[in-house]
């Protein structure tokens, strides 16, 4: 071999190198196990039906008006509804205040305790305040909705349970407290983290009850549009690289039982969009996290908006959504 030919070889090998790096850190990324259900959605079983309608129920009372820091009163009808709900379901209902800006905002936690009292814990949560003016009807009001229904099918659980399940409802997701010490999920993780209880780990409820079949409905940030579908039918397993493991087995768990379009993965927590929620304060004191989405801005053109109301949400299919999760974390084995 000429020393001319050795160069082109190494120059060609070290031209593979650069562009196949990049495309196999996205497969590593994206990888989950199983298939997403395709084709025709089965018909809305009887229970289903009554699932939504009990999901209509609770977006409507929580989300038809902004309820925030900046809107304090409605803020307190949205919490003493989900207070009230889960007192009704025979839950003891724990609150956690704190002091943010000079105003007292509150967690809602109530738990599911297992058989055996040492077994490890697994959080599941949603943000129940709204962002600036919007109602939040599917920004949150759709996971505490979902929440709120996890919480009446797992209450026969408790003493019960292979694992300890706390249910929380989180205060100051959206700004101005989004990622700082007072959002609420921040408060409520790192107090867990120092009680030293063993968590196996935490899914966030984020804006999951838009879905939309036509082509195109869908966006991605970059390069993740290479590799998903264009349609916004699905519902998204997502959390950052640290969290890959958890984000892998969350997905496969729900492709086995549940007959609704997925996609998992896990991305930096840098990418637009893969850490805005409240997953990304439980990373922070290295508990495995992920957010379970509609993909919210990616998808929902109300994101954020006044027009973010109850009417946007499709109930049947966040109630399809919602029996998938439900099998998911009630069959968890850590």
């Amino acid at each position: 071999m000429t020393r001319n030919t050795t160069s082109r070889l190494i120059s060609l090998l070290a031209a593979l190198a650069i562009f196949a790096t990049p495309a196999l850190i996205l497969l590593w990324m994206t990888a989950v196990p199983g298939h997403s259900f395709s084709g025709p959605l089965p018909a809305t079983t009887q229970a289903e039906h009554a699932l939504a309608t009990r999901l209509r129920t609770h977006v409507v009372a929580i989300a038809s008006e902004p309820h925030n820091i900046g809107h304090p009163d409605a803020l307190e009808r949205s919490a003493g509804y989900i207070e009230r709900q889960l007192a009704g379901m025979g839950y003891v209902v724990h609150r956690q205040w704190f002091e943010a800006d000079d105003r007292r905002a509150r967690n809602i936690e109530v738990m599911i305790r297992p058989g055996v009292p040492d077994s490890r814990t697994l959080v599941v949560g949603a943000h129940y305040d709204s962002a600036y003016d919007a109602p939040g009807a599917n920004d949150n009001g759709s996971g505490v909705a979902a929440l709120l229904e996890l919480a009446r099918a797992m209450s026969r659980l408790d003493r019960r349970a292979m694992m300890r399940f706390r249910m929380v409802f989180f205060v100051n997701e959206e700004p101005p407290y989004f990622q700082t010490h007072k959002m609420g999920s921040y408060v409520y993780a790192t107090h867990l983290a120092q009680t030293g209880e063993p968590v196996a780990g935490m899914l966030a409820l984020e804006t999951i009850g838009y879905y939309n079949d036509r082509p195109h409905s869908q966006r991605y940030p970059f390069p993740l549009d290479l590799l998903y579908p264009d349609k916004g039918n699905f519902i998204a397993l997502v959390g950052m690289t640290s969290s890959r493991g958890f984000v892998r087995k969350a997905t496969g768990a729900f492709r086995e039982t549940a007959h609704f379009p997925s996609v998992g993965g896990s991305a930096p927590g840098f990418l637009q969009g893969i850490d805005w929620s409240d997953h990304w304060s439980f990373a922070q004191v290295r508990v495995p996290a992920l957010m379970v989405t509609d993909t919210a801005v990616f998808r929902y053109r109300f994101y954020h908006a006044t027009g973010d109301t109850p009417d946007k949400v499709d109930y049947d299919r966040l109630a399809q959504v919602v029996t998938g999760l439900n099998e998911v974390i009630t069959n968890w084995r850590d």
